[in-house]
């Protein structure tokens, strides 16, 4: 699948990672707005970390995809951090395509055991494929299993994974169990599989909601393993995943201690990267591609 402005998936893992890794604080970064409106919710997404500053201006519209639209709109304005003048602007839904699957593959690249090669995964859109291109970016993968409502999408997914050299097959929920890493990218509100079938070596990434009552995982994977997020304040505000778990007094690490190597990563247990999405993460990736454009001489 194609990147933003020549940045690819790989590139794109490598500028979340740099952000983390040069003393950004996730907890420390500007809320999300959201406003409901007739056609879904408009949100509003401000950042600012190092030279730049930017805001992404983004339309969740549910209806778009059975108009043969995309479910994501909007745009990107990167500004200049000292001076705040308008540098680039970028599409918003280009830039969230790559993004979310960039920070995924962040954590899962730490989280992942080292002879992880088998994939399930449960989508068929564009996040389900922009997902498997960040992941064989930074992992050695050899097998997929593609799970998802639409049977024509879901093979056309796994063909896809076909002609990047994989062994790659439609399946179920229950291919979890086989599982070395299991990633959700759905508009689903209920779990998509049984949590006591994912194998204690697994790494699980939920990425399609930021909603408190929405979730793709159950409380029986939530309750066994160790437990990442973006930023803690985030998710006690937006992880309906783990919020409708019940996880009020558990340890959540964040995705810059789990980048710096001061998160554990037990072994004997799943470990569980919950993704609700901050505007950081579009200004790191951001302003990657205005760099990448050859404006921006900095290293």
């Amino acid at each position: 699948m194609p990147g933003v402005g020549g940045v690819g998936p790989a590139e794109a893992v490598g500028a979340i990672e740099r952000v983390l890794l040069d003393g950004f604080d996730p907890e420390a970064a500007p809320a999300r707005s959201a406003v409901p409106v007739p056609a879904g919710e408009l949100l509003l997404m401000p950042a600012a970390a190092g030279p730049y500053a930017g805001v992404k201006i983004a339309g969740v519209a549910p209806a778009n995809p059975a108009r043969g639209l995309p479910r994501i709109t909007g745009s990107y304005l990167l500004l200049d951090g000292p001076t705040l003048q308008p540098v680039a602007l970028l599409d918003g839904a280009a830039l969230t395509a790559l993004r979310t699957p960039a920070v995924t593959a962040a954590a899962l690249r730490r989280l992942a055991v080292p002879r992880a090669e088998h994939l399930v995964l449960f989508g068929s859109g564009p996040q389900a494929y922009g997902h498997l291109d960040a992941l064989l970016a930074v992992r050695p993968l050899t097998r997929l299993t593609v799970v998802a409502r639409d049977a024509g999408r879901a093979g056309a997914l796994a063909a896809y994974g076909r002609g990047l050299g994989l062994t790659a097959e439609v399946g179920g929920p229950e291919a979890v169990a086989a599982a070395d890493l299991v990633v959700c990218c759905t508009t689903a509100r209920t779990p998509l599989f049984d949590g006591a079938l994912v194998p204690a070596h697994a790494a699980v990434a939920a990425v399609g909601s930021h909603e408190p009552d929405a979730r793709e995982v159950d409380a029986a994977l939530v309750d066994r393993a160790e437990l990442y997020v973006e930023a803690r304040a985030v998710a006690a505000r937006e992880a309906g995943d783990l919020l409708l778990a019940g996880v009020a007094g558990r340890r959540l690490w964040n995705l810059a201690e789990l980048v710096r190597g001061e998160a554990p990563v037990p072994r004997e247990r799943p470990r569980f990267f919950k993704s609700v999405g901050m505007a950081w993460e579009d200004l790191a990736v951001a302003a990657q591609v205005y760099r990448r454009a050859g404006v921006d001489r900095s290293p």
